[in-house]
């Protein structure tokens, strides 16, 4: 369940309401009291409108006043009791003429300056006599000014609260150094403030069960403490006036309520909002609730940090009614108001020392994983200190296609498949304690990963910290499953469980511990880290890849008697690490060998298998072997050095005094022969890639004639999406041919960008003419 944004306005309740009650109040003996929204049970009370009952507790009366001609437009059958005037009698009257002028005219001044959050305290004529000291308590709701009227009553035995006895207490609560003993000292100070029997502190976990987690009580009265209550008990509808009235008492939760008369508000035809009214009537299933715990009286004070309901201090009495003075509950109150904000403080504190900690934690985890040399993330992944930073049992980084781990986490499957539900764009942490709700597969592997928190590296690299089932035995105050046995029991059963409120163990499976907010920023800090650690080593990598391809590739080709050699390069669209690479070389005899290799992907390792294939195929040419024998002896290699590639590559040996030689190919695109008057592909039968261990390559004779051109290329140059390989080679030997006759570097330019829309892959052009001048 979803707690609202911390800091939001209250949201009013949007339920639809039944049929009200039409007509004057029935005999409850013979009619009971239905609220205004009609009938509630176990099925439907959780979306109960309780704002809106359509009456008040009695023990005082409610009017609610017209603000600009101040009549009553609405009154409490209790005015009957405590006035000694039917409701119905009252509506329509000036207020003066109900309170009486000098009350009415304190109420007004109070509605004119809008100081209505101001108490009064004051005496008023009654039915049980003139003079009667009353405390007055005013809010607005919509257009109304709503006046609650209750006569002071106090509990036997107990000291009128004062100035000094207030601030006594708020100084015990601030010199508790916890928050256990914090809630504990609370507990005793508003049991001693109210006088009831019982009094606790109660705190909702992230899913609103709740926890007793102090109490002090009567000492006949069995313990409560420890005891859990299921997020049924108090509905959102109800937590939500928690946040908006922090104070509800039930003086005796026999009451017969109050109906208002009329229902509805005249001017605005839907029952009055009663969500900060101090005798609103309370739901029929929470009075049931109560008489099945052998509680007499209630009262509940809110605990608000930062807008959310953190819990309740939760009172009850069992020897019968019990109302406190409207001082006491004032300054219980004020005590659990203080008490939020000492809490607060309290677990802001205990969250700073828990990050600093992490923070020292993640310093030493870095500088231990980039000080010791080798793999960093292999060394983050030996490092137990991973585990403790979040305190989990397990953890994971993929990197790439590698994945490494630490301590217990599920097969790696599940992992990548934890991770993939986790992932967001920005890499920044998602996390969860309860898995099986983002996938029911997932409960198969409860007891190892129950829990996970993720970070973000980039495209394809994460890390995940996982957390096991934690079984943990919770004390139920009754079954929380109430609703399900009700239903299954019929109709003869209400809240059986209940009845007798003995502790209900259950052990609660399916969910880790908790993930707490700082640790969720330990994680971001580390993925800052780390991500700068990722991007350093990139780096590193591309700055050792360009050395190793200027170290291999020429960047101008070598001086060969009797031949014109010009080659290009063009790396991939934001990369300068590709697998291409060409070759210029003499041999014995005065023959030379022209290579154009192409060796798939980029980066260090692309670039490092290049630079062996490279080194091989010269080795093998220098040896005199032809270009079909060295492709060969390159597939042989191959095999070994670019598991993880795919290469081609093309190698010419010319005479240079004849123009005359040997070609082969092992995958490569096809090469051209310019002459004058024309371009055409040269007919040589490739053999496969290199590196599959299959196939043997074949020399095709080759002549170049005086001026013309050996055209030898990666498919960079003519390979597109969504193109035909044949049609683009076409445009090539079309543009060739028309440039025949161009000086190279022309002809260069003009190849290299015949074909639009290179992009994703590297691309080498290597021109080789024969001079006439050396025939």
């Amino acid at each position: 369940m979803n707690r609202r944004p911390a800091g939001r306005a209250a949201e009013p309740l949007e339920h639809p309401l039944a049929e009200p009650l039409a007509g004057p109040a029935a005999d409850p003996e013979v009619d009971p009291y239905v609220p205004a929204y009609g009938r509630v049970d176990l099925t439907n009370c959780d979306t109960e409108p309780i704002h809106v009952p359509g009456a008040v507790q009695p023990h005082g009366f409610l009017l609610a006043v017209d603000r600009g001609t101040h009549e009553v437009v609405v009154a409490s059958a209790s005015t009957s009791a405590l006035l000694g005037r039917e409701a119905t009698g009252l509506l329509g009257l000036p207020l003066r003429d109900v309170l009486g002028p000098r009350l009415a005219g304190e109420v007004l001044a109070l509605n004119a300056a809008d100081q209505v959050s101001e108490p009064l305290h004051t005496t008023a004529d009654l039915a049980s006599g003139p003079g009667a000291e009353v405390d007055v308590v005013l809010h607005v709701s919509g257009e109304r000014l709503v006046v609650e009227v209750e006569p002071v009553g106090s509990s036997p035995g107990f000291s009128p609260v004062s100035y000094r006895s207030t601030r006594a207490a708020v100084g015990r609560l601030t010199e508790a150094p916890s928050v256990e003993e914090l809630v504990q000292q609370l507990a005793h100070e508003v049991r001693t403030l109210t006088g009831f029997d019982r009094v606790m502190v109660y705190r909702f976990d992230t899913r609103w069960n709740g926890e007793v987690v102090a109490e002090d009580r009567r000492d006949d009265l069995n313990p409560f403490r420890g005891l859990h209550y299921p997020a049924s008990d108090i509905p959102v509808q109800a937590r939500r006036l928690y946040e908006v009235n922090w104070t509800r008492l039930i003086a005796d939760v026999d009451y017969v309520p109050a109906r208002l008369h009329p229902v509805l508000d005249p001017g605005t035809g839907a029952p009055l909002d009663l969500s900060h009214s101090v005798l609103r009537s309370v739901s029929p299933i929470h009075v049931e609730y109560l008489r099945n715990m052998g509680v007499g009286a209630s009262m509940s004070v809110s605990l608000v940090l930062d807008g959310r309901l953190w819990g309740l201090i939760a009172c009850h009495h069992y020897s019968g009614p019990h109302r406190p003075s409207y001082d006491a509950r004032s300054a219980a109150e004020f005590l659990g108001q203080t008490a939020s904000q000492l809490i607060a403080s309290r677990e802001r504190s205990d969250e700073r020392e828990d990050a600093l900690h992490a923070q020292d934690l993640l310093a030493a985890l870095v500088t231990g994983t980039t000080g010791s040399g080798g793999d960093p993330f292999a060394n983050l992944l030996a490092d137990r200190r991973l585990l403790d930073l979040l305190g989990a049992s397990g953890a994971a980084l993929a990197d790439g296609g590698r994945l490494v781990t630490l301590g217990t986490v599920p097969d790696p499957a599940v992992l990548r498949r934890i991770s993939a539900l986790l992932a967001r764009g920005d890499g920044a942490p998602t996390f969860t304690d309860h898995l099986a709700s983002l996938d029911p597969e997932l409960s198969a592997v409860e007891r190892v990963a129950s829990g996970a928190l993720r970070v973000g590296l980039g495209a394809d690299r994460w890390l995940l910290w996982v957390r096991p089932e934690q079984q943990e035995v919770v004390d139920w105050g009754g079954d929380p499953r109430n609703k399900e046995i009700a239903a299954a029991e019929g109709p003869g059963v209400r809240l059986s469980p209940r009845k007798s409120f003995e502790k209900w163990r259950e052990v609660v499976r399916g969910r880790s511990v908790a993930w707490e907010r700082w640790q969720a920023i330990a994680a971001d800090r580390l993925r800052s880290q780390l991500t700068s650690l990722v991007l350093g080593r990139v780096r590193d990598q591309i700055a050792v890849a360009e050395s190793l391809q200027r170290a291999v590739v020429l960047e101008q080709p070598p001086h060969l008697p009797g031949l014109d050699v010009l080659a290009r390069y063009r790396p991939a669209s934001g990369s300068q690490l590709g697998g291409d690479w060409w070759d210029a070389l003499e041999l014995p005899g005065g023959r030379v060998a022209v290579v154009v290799g192409d060796l798939s992907g980029h980066g260090v390792h692309a670039a490092a298998a290049m630079a062996q294939l490279r080194t091989a195929s010269r080795a093998y040419l220098l040896e005199g072997h032809g270009p079909a024998a060295a492709l060969d002896r390159l597939d042989a290699l191959a095999g070994s050095v670019i598991s993880e590639h795919m290469a081609t590559a093309v190698i010419a040996v010319l005479d240079p005094a004849t123009g005359t030689g040997h070609l082969a190919s092992a995958g490569h695109p096809p090469p051209l022969l310019l002459h004058r008057g024309g371009a055409s592909l040269l007919p040589v039968t490739p053999r496969p890639l290199l590196g599959v261990a299959t196939g043997r390559a074949e020399d095709a004779a080759v002549r170049i004639p005086d001026g013309g051109v050996l055209v030898l290329y990666s498919d960079g140059l003519v390979e597109r999406r969504g193109a035909s390989l044949d049609d683009t080679i076409e445009q090539l030997r079309g543009a060739a041919e028309r440039s025949a006759d161009a000086p190279l570097a022309e002809l260069a330019d003009s190849l290299m960008t015949v074909v639009p829309g290179a992009e994703g892959d590297d691309t080498t052009l290597l021109l080789v003419r024969c001079t006439p001048a050396t025939r």
